[in-house]
């Protein structure tokens, strides 16, 4: 479960993403999208072209989950 902290920010993408993606693909996406770090706690989220799906990525310490 992911509980966010206070100063956690929470980031959609624009447009609908193809969640098909890996870790590194959507990482690739929140530094030339967003203009972000992906590194620094907060979420991204990522839905599909019908927006049925979401994808979140979330950078725990230890890795991106």
């Amino acid at each position: 479960m992911i509980v966010p902290g206070p100063a956690t920010r929470i980031f959609l993408a624009p447009g609908p993403t193809d969640l098909r993606r890996s870790f590194d693909g959507l990482h690739g996406l929140v530094r030339a999208q967003l203009h972000e770090d992906p590194r620094l706690g907060h979420l991204f989220l990522f839905c599909n072209r019908l927006r049925t799906r979401l994808k979140v990525l979330c950078f725990d310490g230890s890795g991106l989950s």
